[in-house]
């Protein structure tokens, strides 16, 4: 008999184990016949059981970082229907999954690594993964305007970047969009303070670094043509534990 976190994932209920294991850690799992609640993952189970899974947000998307650029669309009522999207810092994709469902026709994808992009958008021919390019050099990088001239000019571009400032990225961006496209971007105070700004665990400890941090970011998107109209606390933390922000910005 298989294991329950298998039986979630072979009926379709969750996209991994480590997923429907998640799912069964916040009692969101029980057998539909007698609703008892199931709480153990590697409990064996019939193939056949019944399974009752209450929804979980964070399954939502391919990944929690879905759910921060949601916060944001849903807060604005921010309409992505039938534009194109570029999406820098794509990882798994979850800023590039909550924008098909927001209504993006397509989703151009930018990425330094390998890889990393989930397998469920893979194959999705919405979807463009561009990796191993470097998004402080994306502006005139072939493959990635290439992209742009077959799918349509950019809509809207959304952003979530790890170990680098957005400063050094936005004039990339604000270089691609045309006049009136949109920006929705993550912002990670721990890596705009510098070494310096953060403790051993790499977390912000000084808020009023806070205040420095969105000034920064204030005045390299006006140097850049980029009027930010809407800044606000991210609804969910980080991995780390460090505390987000989201910005909207529509380039002038």
């Amino acid at each position: 008999m298989p294991r329950l976190d298998q039986l979630l994932v072979s009926q379709g209920h969750a996209r991994s184990r480590t997923r429907a294991q998640r799912l069964i850690r916040h009692g969101r799992v029980s057998r539909a016949e007698d609703g008892k609640l199931l709480t153990r993952p590697g409990e064996k189970c019939p193939e056949d059981l019944v399974l009752r899974v209450e929804e979980d947000p964070e399954e939502r998307y391919v990944s929690r970082a879905g759910l921060k650029l949601e916060a944001v669309l849903k807060t604005l009522n921010l309409d992505l229907t039938g534009l194109t999207v570029l999406d820098v810092g794509q990882s798994t994709g979850g800023f590039s999954d909550c924008a098909l469902s927001f209504g993006a026709r397509h989703v151009i994808g930018v990425e330094v690594g390998h890889g990393q992009l989930d397998a469920s958008l893979v194959e999705d021919p919405r979807i463009t993964c561009l990796e191993g390019l470097n998004a402080r050099a994306m502006a005139e990088a072939p493959q990635l305007l290439a992209a742009i001239d077959e799918q349509g000019p950019l809509g809207a571009a959304v952003m979530d970047v790890s170990f680098i400032s957005q400063t050094l990225i936005l004039p990339e961006i604000a270089a691609l969009l045309p006049s009136g496209a949109t920006l929705v971007s993550l912002v990670k105070p721990q890596f705009e303070v510098g070494p310096g700004g953060v403790d051993d665990r790499g977390l912000v400890t000084d808020t009023r670094l806070y205040a420095d941090v969105e000034q920064r970011i204030r005045v390299c998107c006006t140097q850049f043509e980029l009027g930010i109209e809407h800044w606000q606390d991210s609804p969910i933390l980080g991995g780390d534990g460090n505390r987000e922000f989201l910005l909207h910005a529509r380039r002038r």
